[in-house]
């Protein structure tokens, strides 16, 4: 199984924002920014079964411009456990229900991702990582997800992704 964890884009910021914050959408450059990092995993010929998000409005957009410029027919599943206050314990649990071939994206928030990156690669979920907004990380498992059991193949700034996309 391949899991991709993917940090929501460039939002508007929360001081300048008047309402939910649940509601903060994507600004107009981090949706062109994080439409350029997804287009970097066509180039890593990244092909996902799903993409799963934080039910954030800022996850939701993201996931939605990565399951447009992948291609995916899919809808995105939205789930409180990428929340950013959820225990990374129970994504985990939700990962081991998948096929084993399955290629999952999923979009959340800090310091979440971080937290489950850590699970997934050392059993603990604090090991100090962390991923910009649009940056992503490929974490591989040769059998059912499970703490420490994890390999990274990749960790890419979003910078990087959107060079790929360029390449």
């Amino acid at each position: 199984m391949e899991c991709i964890l993917f940090r929501h884009g460039i939002a508007d910021a929360p001081k300048d924002w008047r309402g939910d914050d649940a509601l903060r959408p994507l600004t107009p450059d981090g949706k062109k920014k994080t439409r350029n990092a997804a287009a970097g995993l066509v180039h890593l010929e990244m092909s996902p079964t799903q993409v799963w998000s934080s039910p954030l409005t800022r996850a939701v957009q993201t996931a939605e411009l990565i399951r447009q410029t992948l291609l995916m027919p899919e809808d995105i599943r939205v789930l409180d456990e990428l929340r950013s206050d959820a225990p990374p314990e129970l994504l985990l649990a939700l990962l081991r229900e998948m096929p084993p071939d399955a290629c999952l994206i999923c979009v959340g928030h800090e310091p979440h991702l971080g937290s489950l990156a850590s699970l997934m690669l050392f059993g603990k979920s604090n090991g100090g990582l962390s991923l910009k907004k649009a940056g992503a990380c490929l974490i591989r498992f040769d059998e059912r997800p499970r703490a420490g059991r994890g390999s990274l193949v990749w960790w890419l700034m979003p910078s990087q992704l959107r060079s790929l996309a360029k390449a």
